[in-house]
């Protein structure tokens, strides 16, 4: 039985004759064969994949960005290939370099370290990419404003008359974090109020409840504290209350993404609200626009915050 009369008879039945289909379909259970959609699109010069690469997974956010890609990929008959970089730029080096190599037909990049090489050698490579909660005037980008988010929260805080404001984030290479504090700091200063910043090796709910032990311990404590996101925040929660603090009467506390665990937590968590499921959706429409026409127009997209108030500001 020669390749071609069994791959006629798997992928088009209707070319061969009823017997020979029957016989090639006991072959095929006797051996166990498992046809391979993958391999039959690299034949066609497609792979069916988007790459799609973020700072840490296990931050809930991150992870509705890419559920909010693939259920865009999955309309369009794509996959996503997601990789977390996990807070480290040579692992997302790497992601990157595994994206070439598997032939991907465009890259959705959230990026954490300094990435202008790699997308350079994806686009020479004919792969367009799209940036997610970053800017490039070389590639279409799909963005937040965070400087505008910042402020809402300040803004909200000092409203509630609190006026001894830290804000708690990771390191300054982020350029996420670098703009929510500076959108705090703006609205403080217009307020002739000072801010007071705090660093964090991560931002996760361990970290978080690291800061608020040390924080609930001092003799002088902020009256409101704006997080750099959810995870963080709800572990400062968690440390303050153990610390006998009371959320929001003595401290006020912000987080900043709102995903699904903010309003569950058990002090309800005023967060600056960003539809991450939304922000990856329309990405990967980008992207998946820019596949299927290499000359369609870049776009940068950025979406404007809001806030939603619940107990932990006293809301």
């Amino acid at each position: 039985m020669s390749i071609a009369t069994v791959s006629n008879a798997l992928n088009q039945p209707d070319r061969v004759s009823e017997p020979l289909r029957e016989r090639v379909r006991a072959s095929v259970a006797h051996l166990g064969y498992i046809p391979m959609p993958a391999a039959r699109q690299l034949r066609a010069g497609r792979s069916g994949l988007i790459g799609m690469t973020v700072i840490n997974i296990s931050n809930p956010y991150f992870a509705a960005l890419i559920d909010g890609a693939e259920g865009a990929a999955s309309d369009a008959g794509m996959r996503v290939l997601a990789a977390n970089s996990h807070d480290d730029a040579i692992r997302e080096r790497d992601h990157l370099g595994l994206f070439e190599s598997v032939q991907v037909e465009g890259a959705l990049v959230s990026p954490f370290g300094d990435t202008r090489a790699q997308l350079e050698r994806l686009r020479r490579h004919g792969i367009p990419v799209v940036l997610v909660d970053a800017t490039d005037p070389e590639h279409s980008s799909v963005a937040f404003d965070n400087l505008a988010g910042g402020r809402i929260a300040a803004e909200h805080v000092i409203a509630r008359g609190r006026r001894r404001v830290l804000f708690l984030g990771a390191r300054d290479e982020l350029h996420q974090v670098r703009e929510r504090a500076q959108g705090v700091r703006d609205a403080l200063a217009e307020a002739g109020l000072e801010l007071e910043t705090r660093r964090v090796p991560h931002t996760d709910p361990a970290a978080g409840r690291a800061a608020g032990a040390e924080i609930a311990a001092a003799a002088q404590r902020p009256d409101a504290i704006i997080c750099s996101n959810d995870h963080l925040a709800m572990g400062l929660v968690r440390a303050l209350v153990d610390g006998g603090i009371r959320v929001p009467e003595d401290i006020a506390v912000v987080g900043y993404d709102d995903t699904e665990l903010a309003e569950v937590a058990a002090v309800p968590l005023t967060a600056v609200r960003q539809p991450a499921t939304a922000i990856g959706r329309r990405a990967a429409e980008l992207l998946i626009a820019r596949i299927s026409d290499p000359h369609t127009p870049r776009e940068a997209l950025v979406f404007p915050p809001a806030l939603s108030v619940r107990a932990s500001t006293g809301g």
